[in-house]
């Protein structure tokens, strides 16, 4: 019991960490979209983050290699990852900020259903019901539609995000049942990242100043570091639990809005996410409750004369 309360508590950790670093990712993608063609910040930024992977192997007590040993499920796991970076990188061009991560909402429920389907994980019916919750925290989170040209297919594009983002995650959780290297799982997808986007990048490049090329570059440290503490945080818990943790993203973007962008969101953003903190904190507490009857159980087996 002690173990899987540190197991959902280390999980939940890293992936507030996680949150906190993928925000600030998408502060940068933000900023850079409406400048350059996707396949320009993508090839640059996968191929730094395929050379962080490479260094970080270098450390001492890390030198794990890049074999994996889910040839199938990786490959699955980088399409996925291409087809979710490119949605993505063109929902924020397409839409608010903000409402993006409505439809990062809809990850939970998402991961609900393809942990059942795929990784044979039930949700239990209470979870379920926290799953709803959170998503309908979210909608406090939602700004009001100004009506934009390209609010339909902005729409269409960002939940091809968050299914692609999602199956990704699913594959990530399926590979770490057979490996614990965190870094195979990074590489691989950035490295598919890159060479898709190499193959476009004659066709839209522009000529990047110093300080744009810098911000690329600290983009990519940013996704390096967020998508290997994701790819723990999968380890330790399932990913019903860890998408509406995800949802933590809100305070950063409402924090990153206000100091950067000069958005300060209304009352109901804190009340959304008060409710999202709260669904997701049930779902990480619901990992290891199946466990306490049985323990209880034991213990009154061992205590009785």
């Amino acid at each position: 019991m002690l173990c899987a309360r540190r197991q959902a508590l280390a999980g939940a950790l890293l992936v507030v960490a996680y949150t906190g670093l993928i925000a600030s990712a998408d502060g940068i993608t933000k900023l850079l979209a409406g400048q350059y063609a996707a396949a320009q910040l993508y090839a640059l930024s996968g191929a730094m983050v395929a050379v962080f992977c490479l260094l970080a192997d270098r450390l001492p007590g890390q030198r794990g290699g890049f074999r994996t040993a889910c040839p199938r499920a990786m490959a699955l796991r980088s399409v996925a990852t291409l087809i979710a970076a490119v949605c993505f990188f063109y929902a924020f061009r397409l839409l608010p900020f903000a409402e993006v991560f409505v439809f990062i909402g809809l990850m939970p429920l998402l991961a609900g259903a393809m942990s059942g389907l795929v990784l044979k994980e039930p949700v239990r019916p209470a979870a379920w019901i926290a799953l709803a919750a959170g998503f309908a925290g979210v909608l406090f989170l939602l700004p009001h539609n100004d009506g934009g040209a390209h609010a339909d297919w902005g729409h269409i594009i960002a939940f091809g995000a968050v299914v692609s983002g999602t199956f990704s995650m699913t594959m990530a959780r399926f590979i770490g049942r057979y490996e614990s290297n965190a870094l195979a799982q990074v590489l691989y997808p950035n490295l598919t990242l890159c060479a898709a986007m190499l193959l476009v990048l004659p066709f839209v490049w522009l000529p990047m100043p110093l300080a744009d090329v810098a911000w690329a570059a600290a983009y990519a440290f940013l996704l390096f570091g967020a998508r290997w503490l994701l790819v723990v945080a999968l380890r330790l818990l399932a990913s019903y639990a860890v998408t509406p943790l995800m949802n933590l993203q809100f305070i950063w973007m409402a924090v990153i809005g206000a100091v950067f962008f000069g958005e300060f969101p209304p009352a109901s953003t804190y009340l959304g996410g008060a409710i999202v903190i709260a669904s997701g904190l049930y779902l990480v507490w619901d990992q290891f409750a199946p466990a306490m009857p049985r323990l209880r159980s034991a213990g009154r087996l061992r205590t009785d004369p």
